[in-house]
């Protein structure tokens, strides 16, 4: 695994709304617009193969769409090509990391220059999490799940590690992008899981429809 100082300070930018990678988790991704195309083409010929997973921030009456201060860098490890010229790859999440400018140049893509240093827990060992209580967690999940027609496999889901399931959940559960964002500069797995129940409970409890009332 790399340490901080063999990380790169620029690193090619994916801004997916609602898209999530954290640390030591893979996420999968489709590629097909040109410029995306030509970043997953670039990043295959560094030496690092990072791409920088980040949300960025709707302004009304502007175009312009600003990227939150922190992201999660991947590192491409599968790829594929379609018949149609399509990607498919996986993000293997290294580290979270922030914003320090964005460089302006001829790349079609995004690019930023990154400050790795608040995160090097990010780079060490798993984290677990010891207040986990599972059955009354299970129990909440269940009931999300319903709610929004989800499924999965419990059986698997129930044997996973801490840091597996909260992060796996973190990443799939279908949450607004500014949600997805809060579960990403959560500085803990145990702060993780507080705001996952947390949005668990809100949704469940009718979201903004019960601030409405």
């Amino acid at each position: 695994m790399k340490r901080i100082k063999d990380l790169p300070e620029m690193i090619p930018i994916f801004p997916l709304p609602g898209a999530l990678l954290l640390p030591r988790a893979r996420l999968p991704l489709h590629i097909f617009e040109p410029r995306y195309l030509a970043m997953i083409e670039d990043c295959m010929k560094t030496p690092h193969r990072l791409i920088g997973m980040i949300q960025s921030r709707d302004v009304p009456g502007s175009d312009e769409r600003p990227l939150h201060a922190i992201g999660c860098a991947g590192r491409l490890t599968a790829f594929s090509e379609t018949e149609d010229g399509r990607y498919m790859i996986t993000l293997s999440g290294i580290s979270r990391f922030r914003v320090r400018q964005e460089v302006k140049g001829f790349s079609p893509y995004r690019r930023t220059e990154v400050d790795w240093a608040d995160f090097t827990r990010d780079q060490g060992d798993e984290e677990s999490d010891p207040g986990l209580k599972r059955d009354g967690f299970f129990a909440l999940l269940k009931r999300f799940f319903g709610m929004h027609n989800l499924s999965t496999d419990w059986g698997s889901l129930s044997e996973a590690d801490d840091e597996l399931l909260i992060n796996s959940l973190s990443m799939l559960c279908p949450f607004e992008p500014d949600d997805k964002q809060a579960l990403l500069e959560a500085p803990s797995l145990q702060t993780r899981r507080e705001t996952l129940v947390m949005l668990m409970e809100f949704s469940l409890r009718g979201g903004d429809d019960e601030l409405l009332q």
